[in-house]
C-alpha cells in the first residue's frame, strides 16, 4: 500500500524557518519526481518546488527562490522542504506530491502528479 504523509508544519514568526518532511511509503522513491505545492485560503494550489527523479534537477517558484530548498533521501523514501526567511504570505497548507518518472514540461502542473499527501499547515505570523 502506498502512502504519502507530510509533517513539520506549524506556527512560526516572520523570518523564521521550518523543515517539512514527506514520508513516501510503498514507493521506490528514486523512480519518482517529487514536488511541493501549497494552497492558501481562498487561493488555488500553486507549485513551490520540484526535484526530478532522473538527474535531481530542481525547480522553484519565483516567490521562494533563495529561501526554500528541496531535497530527498531515496533509500529512506523521504523528501524535505527547508524553508527559511519565512514571510506571512508563505502561510498555506503544504502538500507533497509524486509523479512517476522524470519531471514533465511543466514541473508545477499538478495534474501530472498521481500521489498526494493530506497536507501540513504552515502559518507565518507574529
Amino acid at each position: 500500500q502506498v502512502q504519502v504523509v507530510e509533517s513539520g508544519g506549524g506556527l512560526v514568526q516572520p523570518g523564521g524557518s521550518l523543515r517539512l518532511t514527506c514520508a513516501a511509503s510503498g514507493f521506490t522513491l528514486r523512480d519518482y519526481t517529487i514536488a511541493w505545492f501549497r494552497q492558501a485560503p481562498g487561493k488555488g494550489r500553486e507549485g513551490v518546488s520540484c526535484m526530478s527523479s532522473s538527474d535531481g534537477s530542481t525547480y522553484y517558484a519565483d516567490s521562494v527562490k533563495g529561501r526554500f530548498t528541496i531535497s530527498r533521501d531515496n533509500p529512506k523514501s523521504m523528501a524535505y522542504l527547508q524553508m527559511n526567511s519565512l514571510k506571512p504570505e508563505d502561510t498555506a497548507v503544504y502538500y507533497c506530491a509524486l509523479d512517476y518518472g522524470s519531471v514533465g514540461a511543466d514541473p508545477f502542473n499538478f495534474y501530472e502528479y498521481d500521489y498526494w499527501g493530506q497536507g501540513t499547515q504552515v502559518t507565518v505570523s507574529s
